[in-house]
C-alpha cells in the first residue's frame, strides 16, 4: 500500500498504533488513513498505521530514525530505548540512490541483530549479532570491514560488493522476519493511523 522503497520503517507486533506513537513521542498527531499518512511521511514526519495481521507499522523518509546519517551507535541506543518501552520490533531501512540498506531486530527490549551498509562511503558503520537465517541464505549481512582491504585487488573488492545487501534483500528479510509492507494489498480493510513529529522536528 505504497511504502517500502526508499524509506525506513518499524514493524512492531502486538502493540496499537497509539503505544508505538507514543514511544516515538510524535507530536502534533493527525488521524490520517493509509494512503495519506504514508504519502505524508514520504515528505516530512512520521505515520504510524493501525495494526494490520498483528503488526503495526512506523514510517517515516527523513524523521523516524535518530543517527540516520551513519547508522551507528545512536541508532542501537534509539532501538533499545523503544525495545523498553515496546518489547518486540523490527527496523529496516533501504535507498537504493545511494545503496543505503539497514535491518534490525529487537527482542525482549534488547538489540539482538544490526546491520547497516552505506554504499555512498562503502562503510558498514553497524554490525551487531549473528547473521539469521535468511541474511546467511541471501549472502548478505555477514562482512564488514576487514582489516587488509588497502592491500585487496579487483577480486577480493568484486567479492565484497557482491555481499552487500540491496533493497530485495531487505524486502525478503522484512518478509522472513514477520512482514513485508510491499505485500498489504491495496484496500486492505484498515482504520486511520496517526502522522506526527519525533521530538525536535519543527
Amino acid at each position: 500500500m505504497g511504502m517500502g522503497y526508499k524509506t525506513s520503517w518499524l514493524a512492531v507486533p502486538g502493540a496499537g498504533s497509539g503505544a508505538v506513537a507514543d514511544a516515538l513521542g510524535l507530536v502534533g498527531r493527525v488521524a490520517m488513513d493509509w494512503e495519506t499518512g504514508t504519502e505524508a511521511a514520504y515528505r516530512r514526519g512520521v505515520f504510524v498505521a493501525s495494526p494490520v495481521d498483528g503488526w503495526t507499522f512506523a514510517h517515516g523518509r527523513i524523521h523516524l530514525d535518530h543517527g540516520r546519517e551513519d547508522d551507528g551507535p545512536a541508532v542501537l541506543d534509539w532501538l533499545g530505548s523503544l525495545g523498553r518501552r515496546l518489547g518486540d520490533l523490527q527496523y529496516f531501512r533501504t535507498d537504493r540512490i545511494g545503496e543505503c540498506h539497514g535491518w534490525a531486530r529487537v527482542e525482549a527490549g534488547r538489540v539482538v541483530r544490526a546491520y547497516s551498509y552505506n554504499g555512498c562511503t562503502g562503510d558498514v558503520p553497524l554490525r551487531l549479532g549473528e547473521p539469521t537465517e535468511i541474511e546467511r541464505r541471501l549472502g548478505v549481512g555477514q562482512r564488514g570491514l576487514e582489516e587488509g582491504r588497502e592491500n585487496w585487488g579487483d577480486a577480493e573488492w568484486d567479492d565484497w560488493h557482491a555481499a552487500m545487501p540491496n533493497e530485495q534483500n531487505v524486502m525478503a528479510i522484512a518478509r522472513n522476519w514477520g512482514i513485508c509492507p510491499l505485500e498489504i494489498p491495496e484496500g486492505a480493510p484498515v482504520d486511520d493511523g496517526v502522522h506526527g513529529l519525533p521530538p525536535g522536528v519543527e
